[in-house]
This record gives structure tokens, C-alpha cells and sequence, in this order.
């Protein structure tokens, strides 16, 4: 769709540019989050960012476009510090847990995201493929070798380390992705700060006994 010249001049600045698409971005991450990719509105959208709605399309392409682009927005941060501490150095089971925690805090941090980021893995695609390289692998292939460098340390059980790797990452997002049927099932509010807390705990204790050789043992 292209850009009316009233809306982009050849004058406009790089600062005034980079305003727009991050008040675009924090509108869609609104508006997605309530209404899901197919029920989101670029209207609404754009309505709330306080722009013309052909900037939506100027810069992100079209509706999935600006999806992807919320998603990497997200998963930018996080998967740098992830990948920092995966292949830092220090005992693999220190490490893990800190990992599990990051990801657990930053699930929770934004968790009204994680069933339509399920929805939208789940369909497949390009533009799924392009995010799943660009940062899942990436930080799958970390967690894994500091999985393999924990059972050549003797910290860690030797068991099948992809499927650990994937059981990990399930135990804290799949908490998130059925909050529907968690208020329905649950017994007050399943992500209240206390009931947080105790899922952390719970995933915690979790990783230690399934994977460490010797789970009450410190860490230091």
C-alpha cells in the first residue's frame, strides 16, 4: 500500500520516524493483546498510536507484518541476556536455575502475549521460520550445550538433553498459554504475585529433581 506524500515527505525526520513506529508498536501490542492477530484492528491501531493508518503499512507491510515485528520486539531482549547467561561461565546448574528464572519473570512480565504467540508458532509459515532462527534456535543450541556441559561436569543426569531442553521451556510457558482454563480450574487468581511465586518455586524444585544429580545439594 503506498504511502500518501502528505503523510511521508521527503523532509521527515529520522527521529520523528523512529517516534512513529514505536508508538505504533506499543499500540499493537495493545491492541493484539486483547483482540488477537485476526481480531485486531489496524484502524484501532493506528487510531490509538496517533497516526495515519498508511504509516502500519509503510512500515511493517501489512497486519502479520507489524505481528512478527511486536513479536521481535519482545523476544529481542530477553534472548540476548538468555544467550549471555547460557554461555557464560560458572557451575551449569547455577546457571540453569538463573535461566529459568529470566525466562519464568519474563513470561510473566508479559503474559497476555503468551497464548496468541502460541496460536501464531502453531501456524506455521515464513515469517515463523524467520523468528524461530533468529532467536529460538539460537538460544535452544545454548541451552543445550550448557545441558551437555552440566552431565560431563556430573551435575547434571545423563537423559535424552533435546527433550530436557523442551520439557524446560514447556514448564514455563504452558502456565501462560492456558490462563482461560487455569481461572476456570484454580482456585482464586493463578497469576496473582503469591500464586507467581509459588509456580516459580514449583518449577524450580521441578528442573532440580528431574535433572540434577544430586537435587538438595547447594548451589554455589
Amino acid at each position: 500500500m503506498p504511502i500518501p506524500t502528505a503523510t511521508r515527505s521527503p523532509g521527515r525526520r529520522p527521529a520523528a520516524d523512529g517516534a512513529a513506529r514505536a508508538a505504533i508498536l506499543a499500540a499493537a501490542k495493545a491492541e493484539f493483546a486483547g483482540a488477537g492477530l485476526a481480531g485486531a484492528r489496524t484502524g484501532a491501531i493506528a487510531a490509538a498510536a496517533g497516526v495515519n493508518p498508511a504509516l502500519l503499512y509503510y512500515y511493517f507491510k501489512s497486519k502479520e507484518g507489524l505481528y512478527v515485528a511486536v513479536l521481535e520486539d519482545e523476544f529481542r531482549g530477553f534472548n540476548q541476556e538468555a544467550i549471555e547467561l547460557l554461555t557464560g561461565p560458572g557451575s551449569p546448574r547455577a546457571i540453569l536455575l538463573r535461566f529459568v528464572r529470566l525466562h519464568f519473570d519474563a513470561v510473566s512480565r508479559k503474559q497476555c502475549f503468551a497464548p496468541l504467540h502460541q496460536r501464531f508458532m502453531m501456524g506455521g509459515g515464513r515469517s515463523i521460520a524467520a523468528l524461530v532462527h533468529k532467536y529460538a534456535i539460537p538460544r535452544s543450541r545454548a541451552l543445550l550445550r550448557l545441558l551437555e556441559r552440566g552431565v560431563r561436569t556430573g551435575e547434571f543426569r545423563r537423559v535424552d538433553l533435546r527433550h530436557a531442553a523442551i520439557s524446560i521451556t514447556a514448564l514455563v510457558v504452558f502456565y501462560f498459554s492456558i490462563g482461560p482454563v487455569l481461572r476456570l480450574v484454580a482456585v482464586g487468581d493463578p497469576y496473582s504475585v503469591a500464586e507467581l511465586k509459588r509456580r516459580k518455586r514449583a518449577v524450580l524444585d521441578f528442573v532440580r529433581h528431574s535433572l540434577f544429580a544430586e537435587p538438595a545439594a547447594p548451589i554455589s
